[in-house]
């Protein structure tokens, strides 16, 4: 499979787009002669939006200027041995001008059939499925919202393949409002990839009340997510985010930018220090997704109403680590029925959401 390789003035929206197609998660930065700039991958992106960037920045702005190279023709041997000194997954391929040839990842080195998607090591997943949608009537005065279709296809169980094709292989569906047609369509998961399992609430228990129902301590982290997030968002790498950072919580988060449509007055009391016209302003927003070990868990009382607003407190309260994944990729929240056209028209237009 061949790169299409980026400008340094592309915007980062675009190489998002291009390390989602591309199974080798990295995008390649040349001048207009084909010369190699560097390299930009899913962690180069979230780094610059932690830093404050947005992603109508220039790619020049979050790539890696000096990424570890090889001279087209250079022999398996040498690239495998090179890649496992960096401690990295791909190698760019230049020509003796330095022009970009190809990309090479270690996979496409190894015996078998390379690998398309990075595994994520949840010890399971868990999707908060029991809300009841009343800014979604009249659709869902007979399906519960998880249940609406985007492309033909339910919303929940986009999610579900989302979670197989990341490797997980048990999800646990929280549900109360309409339980029947969820527990009727998705059985025990036989057909969609992995192992359906329910957590019934019988009163309403808020968006992590549902993690008290749970019958097993999890082995490791676990990935919990509301109802009524459509996202292409990489689960392997918010595992491998919220492991290294020792996180006991990790909240998925969105870049959001507000306009402000007027003159924004800077002062220190009555003393005017400057105008600002039209400011905008950004924000990491909760994604509604998160990365949960055990030792959040044992912050719930059995039976309680609780959100994960307020699980996250607790944590931050007792000195526990929380820790903010940025998502870059497609992200809606499936709230109201404008928000669920704007999904249908995208995933129409784009196709992005598989």
């Amino acid at each position: 499979m061949s790169e299409t390789p980026l400008l340094p003035e592309a915007l980062l929206i675009e190489a998002v787009r291009a390390i989602e197609v591309n199974r080798r998660r990295m995008a390649v930065v040349v001048s207009a002669d084909g010369r190699l700039r560097g390299t930009l991958t899913d962690g180069d992106i979230r780094r610059h939006l932690l830093a404050g960037g947005s992603l109508d920045s220039p790619v020049a702005k979050a790539m890696n200027p000096n990424p570890v190279v090889a001279e087209d023709g250079a022999g398996a041997g040498y690239l495998k041995d090179i890649m496992r000194r960096g401690n990295i997954l791909a190698v760019p391929l230049l020509d003796k001008e330095g022009r970009f040839v190809r990309m090479v990842h270690l996979l496409d080195l190894e015996e078998g059939e390379p690998r398309q998607v990075p595994i994520a090591n949840f010890a399971f997943a868990v999707i908060m499925a029991g809300g009841e949608g009343t800014r979604l009537r009249p659709l869902t005065a007979s399906i519960p919202k998880p249940m609406v279709e985007i492309g033909g296809v339910p919303l929940l169980e986009r999610q579900i393949g989302r979670l197989a094709q990341a490797g997980l292989k048990r999800v646990y569906l929280s549900v109360n409002y309409l339980s029947h047609v969820i527990e009727d369509y998705f059985k025990d998961g036989q057909g969609f990839g992995l192992e359906v399992r329910y957590l019934r609430e019988t009163v309403k228990m808020g968006t992590a009340g549902a993690l008290t129902l749970l019958p097993e301590v999890p082995s490791g982290p676990i990935i919990v997510m509301n109802g009524d997030i459509l996202t292409t968002s990489d689960f392997a790498s918010l595992h491998a985010f919220h492991v290294a950072h020792g996180a006991t919580i990790t909240i998925a988060a969105i870049d959001h930018k507000v306009d402000i449509p007027y003159g924004v007055i800077r002062a220190d009391g009555h003393v005017v220090r400057g105008l600002v016209e039209k400011p905008s302003e950004r924000f990491l927003c909760n994604a509604g997704i998160y990365a949960v070990s055990a030792a959040a868990l044992r912050q719930l009382a059995s039976g309680k109403h609780v959100n994960m607003t307020d699980l996250i407190d607790a944590c931050l309260r007792d000195g526990l680590p929380v820790a903010v994944f940025p998502v870059h990729e497609y992200w809606n929240d499936i709230g109201t029925v404008a928000d669920l056209q704007n999904a249908r028209a995208h995933f129409a237009k784009l196709e992005v959401v598989k």
